[in-house]
């Protein structure tokens, strides 16, 4: 019996010390515990402010003008959008008249030369026929400028098309265009065109009027037609030209700037005007052009935006999250 009460007090021994060893090398209590979980919460608490304060920049009526920003209240606004083709001015085959001689002969006299205006039933040459050897007339079929000719006095003509004179009514051209397969779905007959030349006084509006029904081997391009009023004769047949043909023109309910879209944190964002300063505003955007951009969502109409100068604010906001500090 004494053995046995001996080993129960061993046991009881050993296991005060084992627990108090694990206390001591374990020191949490329920009262840390929970101060630990207070000061998560303050912590997330603060981190949250922090993140608040990051994303607003303050900046004064003189800073503003300082570094030239704009601020302006999103609102409707007509959107138009463009395509810009090339191509060239050429005469409008309609009105071009080839003159050949009838009868083979010899050139007596040719009265006119390439750029000269001619009258319909003027007379351009006179030969004489090696037949009859009477001569006879070549005259204009229509009025017009001579544009090429083949036939020089003493020539022998023999009625074919190497020897003739061409004549073309320059009053209309065609500023004919060309287009590649992926715009077939955006050129239409009846959209405006501004045909350029290069030059400010080198410009007219006009309709396409034509687009071709196929697609140039070659070229793998479709033409389209502008008709241009010539009556000044600034457009030569041959000239190289540029066109700006509206493809879209449409009204929205909310639009800005297009430099006031910025990309933030992965988002396309607007720098929004609020009593505290600015703050980048997630925006799902439309259509869009060189100057205006759509908005689908995000922004109301009559909110100021910082429609010129918002890199600016971009940048002061990045400096601060990078540990900048606010300046403002």
């Amino acid at each position: 019996m004494i053995i046995l009460n001996g080993q129960n007090a061993f046991g009881r021994s050993l296991i005060i010390v084992l627990l108090t060893a694990f206390m001591i090398s374990n020191p949490i209590t329920y009262t840390e515990v929970k101060s630990a979980g207070h000061d998560e919460t303050e912590d997330c608490h603060n981190h949250g402010d922090e993140h608040t304060e990051e994303e607003i920049v303050k900046m004064s009526a003189e800073e503003l003008k300082e570094f030239g920003i704009v601020v302006k209240a999103a609102g409707p606004s007509v959107i138009q959008l463009h395509a810009y083709l090339s191509g060239e001015i050429k005469p409008d085959p309609r009105k071009i008249a080839h003159m050949i001689p009838r009868f083979d002969g010899i050139v007596n006299n040719v009265y006119k030369t390439i750029g000269d205006k001619v009258m319909k039933g003027e007379v351009l040459a006179v030969i004489e026929s090696n037949e009859s050897l009477s001569k006879y007339k070549v005259t204009s079929a229509i009025d017009g400028t001579v544009i090429d000719m083949h036939m020089t006095p003493g020539e022998l003509v023999n009625g074919n098309s190497n020897h003739e004179i061409t004549v073309a009514n320059l009053n209309t051209v065609w500023a004919d265009l060309s287009f590649y397969q992926k715009d077939l779905s955006v050129i239409r007959i009846g959209q405006t065109a501004i045909i350029s030349a290069g030059h400010d006084n080198y410009k007219a509006k006009g309709q396409i009027s034509y687009i071709s029904p196929i697609i140039d081997e070659a070229t793998r391009t479709a033409s389209a037609r502008v008709l241009l009023d010539n009556n000044t004769g600034k457009w030569k047949p041959g000239m190289f030209v540029t066109s700006e043909v509206l493809t879209l023109k449409q009204e929205v309910p909310i639009a800005v700037a297009k430099n006031a879209i910025q990309s933030f944190e992965g988002q396309s964002v607007v720098f929004v005007h609020d009593m505290q300063g600015f703050r980048p505003r997630p925006v799902t955007v439309g259509i869009q052009n060189d100057e205006a951009v759509e908005i689908l969502s995000g922004l109301h109409a009559g909110e100021k935006y910082i429609a010129k100068g918002a890199f600016t604010v971009k940048a002061e906001l990045m400096k601060e999250s990078f540990g900048g500090g606010h300046g403002h």
